[in-house]
C-alpha cells in the first residue's frame, strides 16, 4: 500500500524499526520518514523520536529511528534504505551543549539519555552534524530539524559555550527547513505536502505550514499577512540590545499565535510560519493512547538512565502559563495548555498496572506544571501582551480548576493496582494557593515525604527579573504546607529548587538567600548556577546586559564570578 495514495493507519509495531530485519518483519520495504535522534531510542511517550513515530505510524507512514547513529560514518544511517519522503533530525531531548556541559563549561562525565548513561554518544551541536550525516548517506533528501535544540536555536542566539551570537541553526545545518515548538501536526503536514509534490523543492512545499521556519525571501511571505520584523542578524551582532528585541518579540510571536515572523539574514530571509496551535483533546488523547511498549530499545544490552524516572509518570498536558524568563517552555511549548481527557489518563493508569514490569507506584502525573491539567485563556490570546500569565499577578483571564486536578489524582490512586501515586515536583505554588482544597489534597495525600518547590531565589528584584512570584508568596505556600503537614501528623518537608548567578543578581542578593536559608536551617540541595540556555529572555539579559525595559542590569559573566555567587550558599563547615 503506497502512503501517498492511503493514508489510512498502519498496524503499529511493538518496537518502530532501527534495522533492515525489523522492517523486514512488518513487510516494509521502504521506509517514508528516517528519524535522527541523539538519544538512545526509549518507546515512550516522553521520549520525542518515539512520539513522532508512533504519530506518523498512526497516519499512514512507514518510520524508522537512527538512534545515536556514528556521526563520522554515513553507512550507519543508510542500514534502513534511503527514505522516500525526508530525514527527521533531532539532537534529542536536550541541546546537545548542554547534555555535554556543566554550567562551567566542564565536560559531564554521563548522559543520562545514553545506555550505561555513557558520555560521547552524540557529537556536539548535534542538530548540524546529524544533518551533514544525512547530506552524506543520502544525497538530495529533505532535512528536517526539530526539538529543543533547533526550536530554541532558530533565530540569532547567544551561545554560551562558544560564547557568541550565532545566526539560526537552520542556515549552520543548511537543513531545509525547522519546525519549532511541539511537532506532531507540524511534520504531519510537512510530510503530506512532500509526499504530495515530489521534486518540489522542499523549502518551497513547506512554506507556510503551522510552526515550521525555512530560509527564503520577503517576498515568499503570503500577501496581506501580518508579519512580525525582527531585528536582522547584522544589526544584533552590532547591538547586542537588539538581542532582548528579537527575544520578546517572538515570545509575543509564539503566545499570540497569529503572525509571521521575519528575521533579515544578509541578502535572505528566515521566514517563520505562525506557531502551530496546541493539540486538541481529541489529539491528545489519541498520541498517548498508542501502544508504547514504554522500554528500551531491546537492541540495548545496558539500561538508559532517563527511562527510569518517567517509566511509571504520565503526562496530563502540555504547555506552561508562568512564563519563566530563563525557561524554555514559553518558546517551545508554549503558554497555551493541552490537556489529555481524564479518560484516557485513568485508561493509561489501568494500562500501566497491567505491566509485567509493574510495582504499584505512580511516580507523578502532570506536566510542565503539576497543577495546570485543564487551564485555559478565556481572553483574547491574539491580543494578549503580558509576559506571564501569573505574574506580577494571576491573570483574570487564566482558568484552571484545580479542584479537578485534585479529583483527577484521587480517582487515579484509587485505581485498582495502584498502592501509592506521588507528585515530586512542578507544583506551581502561587496557584496552589488560589485553590486550598488542592493543596490540602496534594499534602494530605500525594507528596510521600518531599514536595520539590522552585521558589528560585528570595530577592525581589531577581524573582521580578525570573518573572516568579514574590519571596511571601512563597513563604504563605509554605506555612500552608507545614501547617496540613502537622495536621495530618506527617513529617514532610519542601525541598527548594534554587538558582545563582542570575542575570541582575549581585553578591548582595545572593548573601540575601544564603542568609534566608540559615535562618530556615536548611543545607540547600538543589542549587543549579544559572545557565544562559539558547533562546531565553534571560539569556537576552545575560548577553546584552539588560533587562526586558532595556535598563543596564549586573551580570556575573566570568566562570569566577558565577562560581562565586554559587558557593555563597555552600559555606564551609
Amino acid at each position: 500500500m503506497n502512503p501517498a495514495l492511503d493514508m489510512s493507519p498502519l498496524p503499529q509495531p511493538r518496537f518502530l524499526p532501527m534495522s533492515r530485519a525489523e522492517m523486514d518483519a512488518l513487510g516494509w520495504d521502504e521506509l517514508d520518514v528516517l528519524l535522527i535522534s541523539g538519544d538512545a531510542y526509549v518507546d515512550h511517550p516522553t521520549f520525542g523520536a518515539a512520539l513522532l513515530g508512533r504519530w506518523l505510524v498512526a497516519h499512514g507512514y512507514r518510520v524508522g529511528i537512527a538512534a545515536q547513529p556514528d556521526w563520522r560514518d554515513p553507512s550507519s544511517i543508510q542500514a534502513m534504505g534511503r527514505p522516500r519522503l525526508l530525514a527527521g533530525v533531532t539532537a534529542g531531548a536536550l541541546d546537545s551543549m548542554l547534555a555535554h556541559y556543566t554550567a562551567f563549561r566542564r565536560r559531564r562525565s554521563d548522559d543520562a539519555y545514553t545506555p550505561g548513561g555513557k558520555a560521547g554518544a552524540r557529537p556536539d551541536r548535534a542538530c548540524i552534524v546529524y544533518t551533514n550525516l544525512v547530506k552524506q548517506a543520502f544525497p538530495g533528501l529533505p532535512v528536517v530539524l526539530g526539538g529543543i535544540e533547533a526550536s530554541l536555536r532558530r533565530i540569532t542566539h547567544y551561545d554560551f559555550w562558544s560564547n557568541k551570537l550565532r545566526r539560526s541553526i537552520l542556515l549552520d545545518a543548511k537543513a531545509d527547513a525547522l519546525i519549532y515548538g511541539m511537532a506532531e501536526n507540524s511534520l504531519l503536514e510537512l510530510t503530506r505536502r512532500l509526499a504530495a509534490a515530489p521534486g518540489e523543492p522542499a523549502a518551497q512545499a513547506v512554506l507556510g505550514v503551522p510552526g515550521t521556519a525555512v530560509m527564503g525571501k520577503r517576498e515568499d511571505l503570503p500577501p496581506d499577512t501580518e508579519v512580525m520584523e525582527l531585528p536582522s542578524h547584522e544589526a544584533i551582532v552590532k547591538d547586542v540590545a537588539q538581542l532582548m528585541s528579537a527575544t520578546l518579540a517572538l515570545e509575543r510571536q509564539v503566545h499570540q499565535g497569529k503572525a509571521w515572523a521575519m528575521q533579515p539574514v544578509g541578502n535572505r530571509a528566515l521566514l517563520l510560519a505562525p506557531p502551530a496551535p496546541p493539540l486538541s483533546t481529541e489529539d491528545m488523547d489519541l498520541l498517548y493512547s498508542l501502544p508504547y511498549t514504554r522500554r528500551a530499545h531491546p537492541f540495548y544490552k545496558q539500561p538508559v538512565p532517563g527511562l527510569a524516572t518517567v517509566a511509571t509518570s504520565i503526562t496530563s498536558h502540555r504547555g506552561c502559563g508562568g512564563g519563566c524568563s530563563f525557561c524554555s517552555l514559553a518558546l517551545h511549548q508554549s503558554r497555551s495548555i493541552a490537556s489529555r481527557s481524564k479518560a484516557s489518563i485513568l485508561a493509561e493508569v489501568t494500562s500501566l498496572t497491567q505491566s509485567p514490569h509493574w510495582h504499584g507506584s505512580l511516580s507523578d502525573i502532570g506536566g510542565p506544571s503539576a497543577n495546570m491539567w485543564g487551564g485555559r485563556c478565556i481572553g483574547e490570546r491574539a491580543k494578549c501582551t503580558r509576559a506571564s500569565c501569573l505574574t506580577p499577578k494571576a491573570c483574570r483571564f487564566f482558568e484552571v480548576d484545580q479542584q479537578a486536578i485534585a479529583a483527577l489524582l484521587e480517582e487515579a490512586a484509587d485505581t485498582p493496582g495502584v498502592k501509592h501515586l506521588r507528585v515530586s515536583s512542578g507544583v506551581r505554588f502561587d496557584l496552589a494557593l488560589q485553590s486550598p482544597a488542592y493543596t490540602q489534597t496534594l499534602v494530605r495525600h500525594f507528596v510521600g515525604g518531599q514536595l520539590k518547590i522552585a521558589p528560585e531565589h528570595i530577592s525581589p528584584q531577581v524573582l521580578k527579573l525570573m518573572r516568579k512570584p514574590a519571596p511571601e508568596v512563597f513563604e504563605r505556600f509554605l506555612g500552608e504546607f507545614q501547617k496540613i503537614s502537622q495536621a495530618e501528623g506527617k513529617e514532610q518537608y519542601v525541598v527548594p529548587y534554587l538558582l545563582s548567578a542570575f542575570p541582575g543578581c549581585t553578591k548582595q542578593d545572593m548573601a540575601q538567600l544564603a542568609a534566608w536559608l540559615r535562618k530556615k536551617g536548611w543545607r540547600p540541595q538543589q542549587v543549579q548556577c544559572f545557565v544562559p540556555t539558547p533562546g531565553t529572555v534571560a539569556t537576552a539579559m545575560y548577553y546584552a546586559g539588560v533587562d526586558p525595559q532595556g535598563k543596564p542590569i549586573k551580570v556575573a559573566r566570568g566562570d569566577g564570578e558565577r562560581r562565586g555567587q554559587h558557593q555563597m550558599l555552600f559555606p564551609k563547615v
